[in-house]
């Protein structure tokens, strides 16, 4: 019984990641679509009118499986609209991350900077080697 839950479970989610809102969302988390979480947000609201619809012609007599239309609608709207702030977060997160990043190679090259400049001062050229050994004739 657990094997064939498991293979459902599996299956379904192969092809739910073809959706496309999943689709969107997933293109959002990139790091070159965490700009657009917010305008994405704004597809929620095509998914309110939708649902809207369907329930203003389930109550004036429509067929019953609009409601799973309803349900998909809304569902698919609260994605939407909970993706946006995630992608906000996740942008400042990743701002932050490069930020660091680059003030941490900033410091390197100017701790580097610094003592190739020592070396200069100090009369060495940076090498152990080469005060030693004396340069060989080329034939």
């Amino acid at each position: 019984m657990f094997r064939l839950i498991w293979a459902a479970s599996a299956h379904a989610h192969a092809i739910l990641s073809y959706a496309p809102t999943n689709l969107l969302i997933a293109a959002t988390r990139t790091r070159r679509g965490l700009g657009w979480g917010i305008p994405a947000m704004l597809l929620a609201v095509p998914y309110w009118f939708v649902a809207s619809w369907c329930m203003t012609t389930i109550d004036s007599g429509g067929p019953g499986w609009l409601n799973l239309l309803v349900l998909l609608a809304i569902w698919n709207m609260l994605k939407l609209f909970v993706n946006g702030p995630i992608t906000v977060l996740l942008l400042f997160y990743t701002w932050t991350r490069d930020v660091a990043t680059r003030r941490r190679a900033h410091r390197v090259s100017q701790t580097e900077r610094c003592d190739e400049v020592s070396r200069q001062r100090a009369g060495t050229t940076g090498s152990v080697f080469a005060s030693s050994r004396s340069p060989s004739p080329r034939k």
